[in-house]
């Protein structure tokens, strides 16, 4: 009824297009979706989203992208619509999949709401703030996107994602964008039972990252959490190199030989997760 009432009080151009997209299940869409389905001409395509820009029914997320403004926010103009479909819009038609700190979110292994919306993919992209929400992008090699899987967000629509190891991978490499080590080993227990070890071991060696190697040996051994022979595909691995196991903490700590890491965090505090 709502989208009734507002298709009433646009112009039939307007109208048109906004049932389209409600037909569609689009709530994103490009000036070339409005000429496609209008037949407008481009610049006359690109006036008509500027009139319904103004007048709240859309919103721009980035020069050519919008976003239907439901109609029961009112008057309401700024909104970015579900922000991992604004994401995968943003991307265009590259490799992509949600990460770090957004995949743990909709994994469930994080217990705080995340305001930054994290995107890996093979098209480089500046970060952008789009109505308060962060979107953040980080490069990736097209040999490094592998582990992805599908995720439906709606009842249409679906993103690519990290799959549960990957996402664990991911956070070993860049702790940083998922909270620190402490929040990545809390997400390892947290889903511990729906891990398989086999595969973030393969994944590890996959991705070839001494870091990642070290850091996941040491939190799968301190945990209990793998077989010895898994272990040993990891150590077999590493190198005389050090790497420190939190990169956004203070270079302070002992050292494990075994794992060859800088221990910037204490045992204590990752232990202290079983108990959470």
């Amino acid at each position: 009824m709502r989208q009734n009432q507002q298709l009433k009080t646009v112009g039939p151009q307007t109208a048109r297009l906004i049932a389209a997209l409600y037909d569609r299940a689009q709530t994103t869409f490009s000036n070339g979706d409005v000429a496609a389905i209008t037949g407008l001409q481009a610049s006359s395509a690109r006036s008509l989203i500027r009139k319904a820009q103004t007048r709240g029914l859309v919103s721009r997320l980035k020069p050519g992208l919008f976003v239907l403004v439901p109609a029961e926010l009112g008057s309401e103009s700024e909104f970015s619509g579900n922000p991992y479909l604004t994401a995968r819009a943003m991307i265009g038609g590259a490799e992509y999949y949600i990460s770090h700190s957004s995949a743990m979110e909709l994994h469930r292994m994080v217990t705080q709401p995340q305001f930054t919306v994290f995107t890996s993919t093979t098209k480089r992209l500046r970060n952008r703030i789009i109505h308060g929400t962060e979107f953040r992008f980080i490069f990736l090699q097209p040999e490094h996107m592998f582990g992805v899987a599908t995720q439906w967000i709606t009842k249409q629509d679906a993103v690519r994602i990290s799959d549960l190891e990957r996402t664990l991978i991911d956070g070993l490499l860049q702790p940083e964008y998922c909270g620190g080590i402490v929040e990545v080993a809390k997400g390892l227990w947290m889903r511990r039972a729906d891990l398989k070890t086999s595969r973030l071991v393969e994944y590890a060696l996959r991705l070839r990252v001494g870091s990642v190697i070290r850091r996941l040996g040491y939190l799968l051994e301190l945990y209990d959490l793998s077989p010895a022979l898994e272990l040993e595909r990891l150590r077999s691995a590493l190198t005389v190199t050090y790497s420190v196991l939190d990169p956004i903490m203070p270079k302070e700590g002992g050292y494990t030989a075994r794992w060859r890491l800088r221990l910037n965090v204490a045992a204590q505090e990752l232990q202290a997760i079983r108990n959470t």
